[in-house]
This record gives structure tokens, sequence and C-alpha cells, in this order.
């Protein structure tokens, strides 16, 4: 198995279920073999959050609910334009 940023493993973890709460992902990501401190797991949600790909909202005193943000996609509109060669 290659070795991939925790950031992406945790995000991935995230993306299968599209919602889960702080304590879930946590026993997840342990149960995978990774562990974090909390302060690395909260800098980490952070920046996701930041980057646009996850949004985290307070469910009770203590829980967070995680959940992936709708991604919209960008098409530019181009013209298509014939050229002759002469």
């Amino acid at each position: 198995m290659a070795d991939f940023p925790i950031k992406n493993i945790v995000y991935e973890k995230i993306k299968d279920v599209t919602s889960i709460t702080d304590a879930d992902l946590t026993k997840a990501l342990t149960k995978a073999g990774h562990t974090l401190a909390e302060d690395k797991f909260n800098k980490i949600l952070l920046d996701l959050e930041i980057i646009g790909l996850i949004k985290v909202s307070w469910l009770t005193k203590d829980t967070r609910r995680i959940e992936i943000t709708a991604q919209e996609i960008e098409e530019d509109e181009y013209e298509e334009v014939e050229v002759e060669i002469e």
C-alpha cells in the first residue's frame, strides 16, 4: 500500500461516507492504522475546510459533523473556429 499524505487519507475517509462525526472519523482512522494527535487532526480538518473540500459544523457541545461540500464543475466556454489552410 502506498504512503499517501494524511490529509488525503482523511479526505478519502470522509468522501466514502459523505457525512461523519469527528469521533467516528477518529475511530475509522485508528482502525485503518492512522493514529493522530487531536491537534494534528483539528489542523487537517481546518486545512480541508479552508481549501473548500469539507464543511465542519457543531452537532452538540462536544461533537462535530464533517461532510463533503458539493464541488461545482466549471466548464470554459469556447467557440469552435474552422481554419482553412491555403
